[in-house]
């Protein structure tokens, strides 16, 4: 590995899953993607709470606010997905710059008319770029196994309640 290469790698060792799973091979594949993916959008909620507590409030909090979660079924390839993103338009307010807080910019050139915090616009020559302020890789490593236990609470109790299996035997705890 170069000193300039970033690993980034996240390992969490749980009971109950391998239980969880002989339960869902059980299942038609549709049914078990809609398990799925709300299991994902479970997992994915931990992590979007921590990254919006991280998120500084830059112009009244937007970009807080526009922190949400995502889930989708890819029917082609059955493959399940789910997403906590930042930025875009949220309640009127345009979070373009969402990815500029998370890692940071270097100086630049700005044309002229370009708009800066002030809502005006302004000739201007250069930015001195602005220091990265993460708040989405952090939110990640710190809930990274709220999630995984999520996910497996979710699905245990999707598979009581709407399946009729019985779940409750099944453990679901982080290994360490």
């Amino acid at each position: 590995m170069h000193d300039r290469e970033i690993q980034l790698m996240t390992t969490i060792n749980v009971k109950g899953l391998a239980d969880l799973q002989r339960f869902l091979d059980q299942l038609p594949a549709k049914m078990e993607a809609n398990v799925m993916r709300g299991a994902l959008r479970a997992a994915a909620k931990p992590i979007k709470e921590e990254a919006q507590s991280m998120a500084k409030p830059i112009k009244s909090g937007a970009l807080r606010d526009s922190i949400r979660v995502s889930g989708r079924i890819d029917a082609h390839n059955g493959k399940v997905t789910a997403s906590v993103k930042a930025g875009g338009k949220k309640n009127g307010a345009d979070v373009f710059y969402a990815h500029f807080i998370e890692f940071g910019t270097k100086p630049h050139s700005l044309k002229k008319g370009a708009n800066r915090d002030s809502g005006k616009y302004q000739d201007v020559k250069h930015h001195p770029g602005i220091s990265s302020r993460p708040f989405m890789r952090p939110a990640l490593d710190a809930q990274a196994g709220a999630a995984v236990e999520a996910a497996g609470e979710y699905i245990k109790k999707r598979l009581a309640t709407k399946n009729g299996f019985d779940t409750s035997e099944i453990n679901i705890e982080l290994e360490e």
